[in-house]
């Protein structure tokens, strides 16, 4: 049994990349373990100004405290007529951390005199494989979409309801398996997983 660490406390994102590496065969004996199993291991500032560059910062810090291969991911929402923004700053656009409600508050309101086909918008997710060696390897997933000023669906998190994908739902009117077979981390875990196979088999 070898262990991967995945640099998060949050149980969905370890059980979603366990779900991949057990589809695949040629991983068979590959677990995957999160922070929260190492006291020893501190919560990392997100100093990077991409999302790539926050997922390298936390894969290397657990690799090089742990000695084991790991893996971190980033995301969030950028906005064309913002700039590219939030982007890095999602989660904490409105000023505290996590304040979903107020996120999307903020956001509607920067964007209240933009007319609607001009909202248009993207989910994005770094994605980086850290080893004991060094060697960092990366993946990336998008999906594309645009704002909705109604907020639609009780799935999800985040700006999950007013983004509105090209079948017109939001990401929060879809069902957690519609939602990890389109996202941007489920992509971004997938395209990781050839990546996984090459260097553990």
């Amino acid at each position: 049994m070898s262990d991967l660490v995945l640099a998060t406390r949050n149980a969905g994102k370890i059980a979603d990349l366990q779900g991949l590496i057990d589809s695949e065969p040629a991983l068979d004996g590959l677990r995957v373990v999160g922070v929260g199993d190492f006291p020893e291991l501190e919560d990392v500032p997100e100093t990077g100004l991409t999302f790539i560059e926050n997922a390298t910062l936390k894969a290397k810090y657990a690799t090089e405290k742990l000695n084991l291969p790991a893996v971190a991911d980033d995301s969030g929402i950028s906005v064309d007529v913002l700039g590219g923004c939030p982007g890095v700053f999602s989660a904490r656009w409105a000023g505290r951390h996590g304040d979903d409600q107020a996120n999307i508050d903020l956001l509607l309101a920067q964007t209240a005199d933009v007319p609607i086909d001009k909202l248009i918008a993207r989910f994005e997710c770094s994605v980086v494989l850290a080893m004991p060696d060094g060697a960092l390897h990366s993946a990336t997933g998008v999906v594309d979409g645009r704002l909705t000023r109604e907020q639609r669906g009780t799935n999800g998190f985040g700006y999950d309801p007013i983004f509105e994908l090209p079948d017109g739902r939001t990401f929060a009117e879809y069902t957690a398996t519609e939602k990890h077979a389109a996202s941007h981390r489920g992509q971004a875990f997938r395209a990781l997983v050839p990546t996984l196979v090459r260097l553990f088999t």
